[in-house]
Parts: structure tokens; sequence; C-alpha cells
């Protein structure tokens, strides 16, 4: 794929693979080219747990969706995600030597640094740090620092830290299965980009991502991340405590949930009566309707609450840190019945499910409106993301060449113009910010991809 505007993103989950190949339209919209999807075999709870297995279930999307599309899939956009993810808040600062210069780059790439300096617990590795609100000499607040003066800049930090022999697991198949990893984003992160509005970001929302193995949280406020969390419960759950409490196979539990599930009793009678056929002839079994909801609602609630104690953990409850736009609820388990309205009960707020087709153009995979698809949608925003601000990079260094390399050219040097050039204070944008909030979190994906190439050549 030449064309640098198509991406690729590739969700791997624990009940699906699927890769969606797409590209903004005239308008601003989505305009999906191809998409493939494959049973996910080699994955439990987000964790690769069969290597082999995970690589054929990559490679039979991406060919599906190569050949739905006409195009050749190269490089790829895929999520991290998985019950090893956790999160936490952190607070550093730095003293700088001249308080008379404006705060810049410099500056707050040495704060970064000394967050990278944390003590971590062996196997852990900080694959994201997000700078919240900054605060300057102890009593300016501020969410950007740049060309503002003082001794002492200080922030605060969400850090997001994962098990760094998992996310090489994911890579490892990736690389294997003939792909280049262009980016790796967290999924709640990629899931938000395609169901929530910056409206809803600004005043504050909970986004759960209601996956297969897992149940992601996300919470923003005044438009930052300020709490994430991996709870490890999900769809495939629910479908257990129904084979297990109805005494039928897996496959038989998974329609059931599908086409009669509920979690609301209340909603169904004791009258309701479905049948499921027997095996190899075997008298059919039956069960109530009302029955089946029990099941699903004792199952459903738990999880809910373990989302309802992340919200308590961020302290929602405070007048800055109110969630005025509630929950929205997205990814394949929110599409069982009345969880919606289970999820307002026992939350008491208010809740709306998440569909990514508002920022679809119309095409011909209707499927992909599901909030099932959201994490694929949202990586493709991602890396359409990325390539303009890489593109925005490159025409900015293009249009305003080093002094390195004019020296270079002129075999002159000349220490006033450097320090000028250097110091010359330069007003922020908002790519810019959004540049540097990834850009710690970029590093990480460079070291990880070469140390995947030098792997793979090992």
């Amino acid at each position: 794929m030449n064309n640098e505007k198509i991406s690729v993103g590739l969700d791997i989950g624990t009940t699906k693979i699927v890769a969606v190949i797409g590209r903004k339209n005239p308008h601003g919209k989505i305009e999906i080219l191809g998409m493939g999807r494959a049973k996910s075999l080699g994955v439990s709870r987000g964790v690769v747990t069969n290597i082999t297995q995970t690589i054929e279930s990559i490679k039979q999307a991406v060919s599906e969706a190569e050949a739905r599309s006409g195009l050749k899939i190269s490089e790829i956009v895929a999520g991290v995600a998985g019950q090893h993810i956790r999160s936490q808040q952190h607070r550093d600062y730095i003293v700088r030597n001249n308080p008379d210069e404006v705060i810049g780059e410099s500056d707050i790439d040495n704060l970064i640094s000394n967050v990278q300096k944390m003590n971590m617990l062996p196997g852990d590795e900080i694959i994201h740090i997000i700078p919240q609100e900054f605060k300057i000499d102890g009593n300016i607040e501020t969410t950007e620092p740049r060309g503002m003066y003082g001794s002492r800049l200080e922030a605060n930090f969400h850090i997001v830290i994962g098990d760094m022999a998992s996310i090489k697991n994911i890579g490892r198949c990736i690389v294997s299965a003939g792909l280049t990893l262009q980016q790796i984003t967290l999924e709640p992160l990629a899931s938000a980009e395609a169901v929530l509005t910056a409206e809803e970001k600004e005043a504050g929302v909970v986004l759960v991502d209601i996956g297969g193995g897992t149940t992601d949280v996300a919470i923003f406020k005044n438009g930052i991340i300020r709490h994430t969390a991996v709870i490890p419960f999900g769809g495939n759950i629910i479908t257990e405590d129904i084979k297990e409490g109805c005494s039928i196979i897996e496959k038989q539990a998974e329609l059931l949930k599908i086409r009669f599930g509920s979690a609301w009793p209340g909603e169904n009678s004791e009258n309701e009566i479905i049948s499921i056929p027997g095996l190899r002839g075997r008298d059919p079994k039956e069960i109530s309707r009302r029955t089946l909801s029990k099941i699903i609602h004792a199952r459903v609630s738990e999880i809910i609450e373990q989302v309802f104690v992340e919200i308590k953990n961020y302290g929602f409850n405070e007048q800055r840190k109110r969630l005025i736009a509630g929950i929205v609820l997205t990814g394949g388990g929110s599409q069982l019945a009345h969880l919606k309205q289970l999820t307002s009960y026992i939350t008491g707020l208010d809740t709306r499910i998440g569909y990514p087709n508002e920022h679809l153009a119309q095409n011909n995979y209707p499927e992909l409106a599901s909030p099932a698809y959201a994490t694929a949608i949202g990586l493709v925003m991602k890396g359409l993301e990325y390539q303009e601000v890489e593109e925005k990079k490159r025409q900015r260094e293009a249009q305003h060449p080093t002094v390195t390399s004019t020296e270079e050219m002129t075999g002159k040097k000349e220490e006033s113009e450097t320090q000028e050039v250097s110091d010359a204070p330069h007003p922020p944008k908002a790519e810019d910010r959004q540049t540097k909030r990834a850009s710690v979190f970029d590093g990480w994906v460079k070291k990880l991809m070469d140390f995947l190439n030098n792997d793979v050549k090992a």
C-alpha cells in the first residue's frame, strides 16, 4: 500500500481478530475499503496464549481484508489490552536553571525523563505517559506551559503500565504474519476515538468496552484521560455461566445469550420457555427465559459493580470530577438486551450505547456500525491521525531547516544566531501538544519494533 493516507486497524481480541482498511473521504468521514474477520483461537483475556494459532488467525483476517479491498496490506496499527494492563497517577517536578527563559520542549522532555526513572516491578514497563495539568512555581496551573516563565515546573501524569512479555508476544505474532507494526494503541483509547464526542470528553464520561475476555474502562474529564482499568471479565464468562447453569455446550450457550439473553429478569415471564435441541438424538432441554436472564443478570451485575468500583476510585463524587456525560457502553458485550438500564440502575449515571457509525461514511459493510467493531474502527482512525501528525512534522522540518544543516552547507558557525534560534519562544499548537503526549509512547513503539526486528532476524 503506497498510499500513506490509507490505514489498517488490527484488533486482536479474545473472541475475534478483525482487520479493517480505511481512509478519510473529503468530508472527514472514514471510508471502509475492506475488512476481514477470523475466530481468535490463541488469545485469552487479551493475552496471547498460543502464538501459532494467533498468527494463523491474523493471516486469515488480513487475507480476507486484502481480497475484499484489492489492496496489499503491509503496515498495521494494533491495539493492546489485557488483564496485565494497569494505570496509576504520578506527580513529578523539575527545577529549571534559568527561570528567565521561557519554558520549552526541553523542559517538558526533562520532566518526562524523570517519570521514566520510576521504580518498576520486574517485567513491568511504562508504555504510556500522558501529561495532564502542569503547575508553575507552585501556584500557576495550566494545561500548556510552553512559552511561560518560572523556576519550578511540575505536572500530574497518567501512567499506563503493562507486562512487557505479553506485549512483545503480540508484536511477534504481527511480525511473523508478515506485517509491519506501524503503531500500538491502547484499545480503550481507540474505542474512545470511535464512539465518544469531544463534548463528552470535556464534560466527563466513562467508556466501558465489554469484550469477550476483558472489560476496559477509560474515564475522561476536561478532554483528558484521567483513569484507565482492565476488568478480567467479559462476555465469554457470561456464556460460560449459561453453559454450566443449563448443562449445554458452549455453542448453544452463546446462541441463547445472543438471541434470548437479557440483563433484566423482570422483563421476562416464567411461561416463556426456550427449547434447546438435544445432542445426537437426545431429548431437547427446556429453560424459561426468566431463568436464563437470572443467570446473565448475576454475572453482568458483577461486571458493572467492578466498573463502578473503578469510577469510585477516580473520585467522581467530587465537584471537579463530576461525570456529566455518564457512561458509554461499547464492545460486543454491550449489545445484550437491557444492559443499558441495568448499568444506569447500579451506577446512577446516564448510560448510552456507543456506535462507531457516526464516523463512518456510507459503505458496503453495514456490520461495522456495530459496537463490536468500535475498537477496529478506532484503530483505523488512530492510524490516520498518526499519519497526519507525521506529515505535519515533516512539513515543518522541510520549511524550517535546522541550524546544524545550514552550518554544514556554509561551513560557518555562528554561536549567537544558534542561541537566538534555540531560545525563541514558539506559540504552542494543538497538534504539537497532541504530538508531545504521544511521543513517549511512539518512542517506546520504536524500541519494541527494533527488538522484534532483531528477534526475528536472529
